[in-house]
């Protein structure tokens, strides 16, 4: 039986990727910092990269589904051997590189570190790598952009977006990249490759919320305000804590297109991702993380 090592195992992606893992017939061990239950073909280890467990020497895969930073570092230093490394970045690497932000500068510093350190540890010991950069990810109610959206408009009942906010978005389900995971561990094409991880459909930022606000039970209004109005409305949510990650830059990137390409995945590993249908259901956090 193949076994694999699974970091973020408890995150959204790192949650999907496992239930694959198992259906496909391979044993996990996964990482988590608090104690979690076996079940059968799952062990979890207790630590993290700064406190890690005594664990097996070796693996049939090795998958990052948490931060690279932190994931690419843990490699270069560990004596786990395996064939196969699948790890996922973000396609943050390329939209934020120029950002206002410098905490989005700097998430973008740490993501390439990351990069580096996989691709260059893989081919030192001649192990297959891949880097997989999802875009915006959404499915399982715990991502902090669409799922956070919903959030507030259950709150309000509406939701405001500034008026011409139609930059190009290509949100993609967890479950599609769980699947890309599975499809690309054996195939050649993508060994010491990086792949974008597009959702199926391409549509502009205000449709993208209003499918969202028209999910919810109830549905949600829209409210497209003037920039100026929009601005003063943001600066209370912001101070009452109500707005947090929704800085200058974010705004200012509604405006602009975020598209990727997919064929490249498509071609090497028959990657195929559903359009942007969104249930009420995929914006409720689970029990556990309410």
């Amino acid at each position: 039986m193949r076994r694999a090592l699974v970091f973020g195992g408890t995150g959204q992606v790192g949650q999907s990727v496992i239930d694959r893992l198992r259906t496909d017939g391979w044993r996990v061990t996964a990482l988590s910092r608090r104690a979690q239950p076996d079940v059968e073909g799952l062990c979890w280890l207790r630590g993290d990269f700064d406190a890690m467990p005594p664990m097996p020497g070796a693996f049939d895969a090795i998958i990052s589904c948490g931060p690279l930073d932190r994931f690419g570092r843990w490699y270069a230093q560990t004596d786990v051997t395996t064939p196969r490394v699948v790890a996922f970045g973000s396609t943050s690497i390329e939209t934020k590189q120029v950002s206002a932000d410098a905490i989005e500068r700097d998430l973008v510093r740490r993501l390439g570190e990351g990069e580096a350190n996989v691709f260059r540890t893989a081919r030192s010991r001649a192990v297959a790598a891949t880097l997989l950069r999802p875009t915006l990810v959404y499915g399982v109610g715990r991502d902090a952009s669409l799922t956070r959206i919903a959030q507030l408009a259950r709150r309000w009942r509406r939701f405001p977006l500034p008026r011409g906010a139609n930059g190009l978005r290509q949100p993609v389900h967890v479950d599609d990249l769980a699947d890309a995971v599975l499809a690309c561990l054996e195939q050649p094409a993508s060994f010491g490759r990086a792949y974008a991880l597009p959702g199926g459909e391409t549509l502009p930022y205000r449709e993208m919320v209003a499918r969202v606000l028209s999910a919810l039970q109830p549905p949600a209004q829209l409210l497209e305000l003037p920039p100026t109005l929009f601005r003063a409305v943001l600066r209370i949510a912001q101070a009452s804590g109500r707005a947090q990650g929704l800085g200058g830059a974010a705004v200012a990137r509604m405006h602009d297109d975020l598209v990727f390409d997919a064929e490249s995945a498509q071609a090497d590993f028959g990657y195929a991702p559903r359009r942007f249908q969104p249930r009420a259901d995929m914006f409720e956090a689970p029990r556990n993380d309410a």
